[in-house]
């Protein structure tokens, strides 16, 4: 089984690393393209106003100058002798839980892997304040990744769809199992702008995430991390809204 690796943090993220011994225990034939800096919050956006480099590394481990979209795309097209059965993404230094995944680098390399047809997973470590920085433990990643995975590369995807997956911030012993959920959603207003002004006295803004998450229910990714579970969720391309197309429709009617 050929797998080919990738992140939105960088190609010497330490999350890159432990995924990279998750996929040692699935195949021998491991392949690397990542972004050669971090590309959080890059979603899924496509480098057009400027060249890409490829740079080599080592021998299957490669980095590009640009998105995680970049990564996967350069990935197919150029790094790899032929396609592979499976795109990990990952490991994320950060949860990648409801709304979230829109912005996600992580989330969006694993959608392009959907979009090639490809059997594509997105894997991100959740983390909390106390932990952050260098601090950010793996260590529910490392023990479980491979359990999480093993199930999935017999299960038919639907076309165009990945599977996010999200580990709680708790050692490999405190994890309760593996929950099949929804995507939640957060609220918001939780959002904010910090702003500052730099050495040279010009003023800069610096966007957060802060304040209270809120779903619709208690099947969702949300509750699950919360609840010290590990969430596998199924996403999709698609994101019209069926409830409205028949209401729409018959404002433009004669």
């Amino acid at each position: 089984m050929r797998i080919l690796l990738t992140n939105d943090d960088g190609i010497n993220a330490p999350g890159l690393y432990v995924l990279e011994k998750i996929a040692a225990q699935l195949s021998d034939d491991i392949w690397i393209c990542a972004p050669s800096e971090e590309q959080s919050g890059a979603g899924h956006s496509l480098t057009l106003t400027r060249p890409v480099r490829l740079r080599e590394h080592a021998p299957k481990r490669f980095s590009v100058t640009g998105t995680p979209t970049d990564a996967v795309t350069m990935g197919l097209k150029k790094v790899l002798p032929g396609p592979p059965d499976l795109i990990l993404s990952g490991v994320n230094r950060g949860a990648n839980l409801g709304d979230d995944v829109t912005y996600s680098g992580t989330v969006s390399a694993a959608l392009e892997g959907a979009l090639a047809g490809i059997r594509s997973i997105a894997l991100s470590q959740v983390y909390t304040r106390e932990d952050i920085g260098e601090n950010v433990s793996f260590a529910a990643a490392k023990a479980w990744g491979a359990k999480v995975i093993g199930p999935l590369l017999n299960e038919p995807f639907a076309s165009r769809t990945l599977v996010n997956v999200n580990f709680p911030p708790v050692a490999a012993a405190d994890v309760r199992g593996i929950r099949v959920v929804r995507q939640g959603f957060h609220d918001y207003a939780r959002g904010s702008l910090i702003e500052s002004v730099d050495p040279r006295g010009f003023p800069y803004f610096w966007f957060g995430l802060h304040g209270i998450e809120h779903t619709t229910g208690h099947d969702t990714d949300l509750e699950a991390i919360a609840d010290r579970y590990i969430s596998v969720t199924p996403l999709h391309v698609d994101l019209t809204h069926e409830a409205s197309l028949a209401k729409l429709a018959s404002r433009y009617e004669a």
